[in-house]
C-alpha cells in the first residue's frame, strides 16, 4: 500500500504579480468577515415606531412644569437627540428605565456643575449595566490576535499594563476610561496607584449637606480649616486714659483696648486737655485712638455720638476736613439709629461743606430728603438760605447770613467766603462806575474793617484799583471787572480737601 503524503505539494511562486493566488484552507472563507458588533448594523433611517416608554420620556422633557430657564430649548433637544441615537445605537431602547431617566435639561445642569476635570462621565441611558457591551466589542477591536485566545475578557489588558511585579509606567498614568483594573499587587495588597482612584471615587459618591454642598476642590481637614471668627466683639482690659493711635493690622488684642467706662474718663480728660493746651496733633491722635476702641468693641450708643461730635467739631475749628468728613460720615450711621446728639446742628454743617465744593449732585440729594421738620430748624434754615442767595447771586444776603451764622458753621464758610468775595466784587466793579467807596465795600463783603478789606483787594494782586482822596479811600471800579473775573476763575476751581495737620 503506498505512503499518503502528509502535505499538499504547492507550486513555488517565481513571480511578484497578483494574477496567481495561494492555496489556501478550504476550511477558511473566500473574504474576511468583520467582527460581529452589537454597533455594527446602521440605525434605521425610515420610520421607527418608538416605544410608549420613549414617547413618555420625551414628553415629560418638554412639558411647562419641567423646563428650567437656564437650560436653552435647542441644547435640550441637542441633548435629547444624543441621548435617544446613543441608546438605538446600543440596542438598548427597551431594555432602559425611561421612567426614572433624568431628564435632558438635569443632565445639562449636571454636567456644568461636574468640575472641569472630572472623570465622571454625564449620565447617559446605557450606564445602567448596558454599557460593559458596547466598550469591550469597541476595545477587542483594538487588542491584537496574541491576546485574544483569552476566554475572560476581564483578564484580557493591553501590553503596557501588563505588570511584572515592578512600578511601570502603569503606577504613573491615570486612565480616563472606567474598565476594572486588578486592585492587587504582586504581593497580594493594593498599591499605591490603585488606592488614589477609590479614594476620589469615596470623596466624588459623599453625599452633600443641602446648607453648604460640598465640592472636591473645597474639601479642607483639621490642618487646613479656616480659623472661626468670635462669636461676639471683645471686651477691652486697659485702664490707660492715654494711648497713641496705631493702624490695626491685625485682630485687635483686648489687653491694649479700653473698655467702656475708661473711655468715659477719657473723653473728660481730652476735653480739659484741649481747653487748656489747645494742641490739635496730639488731641486728635488720642480721639482717633478713642474711635478705633469704639469700633472694636461695636459699641454704639449715645456715648459714641458725643465723642465723634466733640472730634468733628473740633476738627472744623482747626479747619481739618479730613477728620471732619470721617466723623460725618459715622454720624449719619449713629443717627439713623436714633442715638440722640445733635443731628440738625450737622445736617446745617453738611449743606455748607457742598457749598464749599460745590457738589451740587450731593446737595440735590440732601435736599430731596429733607423732612418739613427739618427745614423749620434754624441751622438747617440758615444753611438754606445762604444756599438760596449764592443759586440768586445775591451776595448782599449772603454776607448778611455769614455774619450771623448759628453754631460753627462760620468755619466752614470762612473756606468758601474769599470766594463769593470775589464774585461780588466783580458784580460790584460792573454796578458802580467809575468808582465807589471802599466804607461800601467793606459793609457789603461783611468784612470786619476798612483795612481788612483792603487788605483783602491787595493779597489778589489789586493793589492800583484803590485810590486815596481826601474823603477816603476809593475802589476804581471802571478798571476792575476783567481783573475780578480771572482772579474769580482761579478760586472757582474745585476746592481739594484739606489734609490734616
Amino acid at each position: 500500500m503506498p505512503a499518503t503524503a502528509a502535505f499538499t505539494a504547492v507550486a513555488a511562486r517565481r513571480t511578484f504579480g497578483t494574477q496567481h493566488q495561494a492555496a489556501s484552507t478550504p476550511s477558511l472563507p473566500a473574504s474576511p468577515v468583520p467582527p460581529a458588533s452589537p454597533s455594527a448594523n446602521p440605525p434605521d433611517k425610515g420610520k421607527r415606531d418608538w416605544p410608549p416608554q420613549v414617547r413618555s420620556y420625551v414628553q415629560r422633557s418638554f412639558a411647562d412644569g419641567n423646563i428650567l430657564p437656564d437650560v436653552d430649548r435647542h441644547e435640550m433637544e441637542i441633548k435629547l437627540k444624543q441621548v435617544i441615537s446613543h441608546s438605538v445605537e446600543a440596542g438598548t431602547l427597551a431594555i432602559v428605565d425611561w421612567d426614572n431617566l433624568p431628564l435632558p435639561q438635569i443632565m445639562i445642569q449636571d454636567e456644568r456643575r461636574r468640575p472641569p476635570n472630572s472623570q465622571f462621565p454625564s449620565i447617559s441611558p446605557i450606564q445602567n449595566g448596558h454599557s460593559n457591551l458596547t466598550n469591550e466589542s469597541k476595545s477587542n477591536k483594538r487588542k491584537s490576535a496574541e491576546f485574544a485566545s483569552s476566554d475572560d475578557p476581564g483578564s484580557r489588558s493591553l501590553p503596557w499594563r501588563q505588570s511584572d511585579g515592578q512600578d511601570h509606567f502603569e503606577s504613573r498614568v491615570s486612565y480616563p476610561d472606567k474598565r476594572p483594573r486588578n486592585g492587587a499587587g504582586p504581593d497580594g495588597g493594593f498599591s499605591k496607584s490603585n488606592q488614589a482612584p477609590e479614594a476620589r471615587k469615596k470623596r466624588f459618591q459623599a453625599a452633600p449637606s443641602a446648607a453648604s454642598p460640598t465640592r472636591p476642590w473645597r474639601i479642607t481637614t483639621s490642618h487646613d480649616a479656616e480659623p472661626t471668627e468670635p462669636k461676639g466683639p471683645i471686651v477691652g482690659r486697659c485702664q490707660d486714659l492715654e494711648k497713641k493711635y496705631f493702624r490695626l493690622t491685625s485682630a485687635p488684642n483686648p489687653d491694649t483696648v479700653r473698655p467702656l467706662h475708661v473711655l468715659e474718663k477719657t473723653l473728660d480728660h481730652l476735653k480739659k486737655k484741649w481747653r487748656r493746651e489747645n494742641k490739635y496733633p496730639y488731641i486728635c491722635d488720642q480721639f482717633k485712638s478713642l474711635r478705633q476702641d469704639l469700633t472694636v468693641q461695636r459699641i454704639k450708643t449715645s456715648f459714641t455720638v458725643d465723642a465723634y461730635e466733640i472730634h468733628a467739631r473740633i476738627a472744623l475749628e482747626e479747619g481739618d476736613l479730613s477728620e471732619y468728613n470721617q466723623c460725618q460720615t459715622q454720624l449719619r450711621a449713629l443717627y439713623a439709629q436714633n442715638l440722640g446728639g445733635h443731628p440738625y446742628e450737622f445736617l446745617a454743617y453738611r449743606i455748607l461743606y457742598f457749598l464749599h465744593t460745590s457738589n451740587r449732585t450731593d446737595m440735590n440729594d440732601v435736599l430731596a430728603d429733607l423732612t418739613p421738620t427739618e427745614k423749620r430748624h434754624p441751622a438747617v434754615k440758615h444753611a438754606l438760605d445762604a444756599r438760596s442767595a449764592l443759586a440768586l447771586g445775591n451776595y448782599h444776603r449772603f454776607f448778611q447770613l455769614y455774619l450771623d451764622t448759628p453754631n460753627m458753621g462760620a468755619y466752614l464758610m470762612d473756606m468758601f467766603v474769599g470766594r463769593e468775595r470775589l464774585s461780588a466784587l466783580s458784580a460790584i466793579c460792573r454796578a458802580y462806575k467809575p468808582d465807589v467807596r471802599l466804607r461800601f465795600v467793606t459793609e457789603e463783603l461783611g468784612f470786619d474793617s476798612d483795612e481788612d478789606c483792603a487788605r483783602f483787594i491787595c493779597e489778589h494782586g489789586a493793589p492800583h484799583l484803590l485810590d486815596e482822596r481826601d474823603d477816603g479811600v476809593h475802589l476804581l471800579t471802571g478798571k476792575g471787572p476783567g481783573f475780578f473775573d480771572s482772579a474769580l476763575k482761579a478760586a472757582s476751581a474745585r476746592p481739594g480737601v484739606k489734609a490734616p495737620v
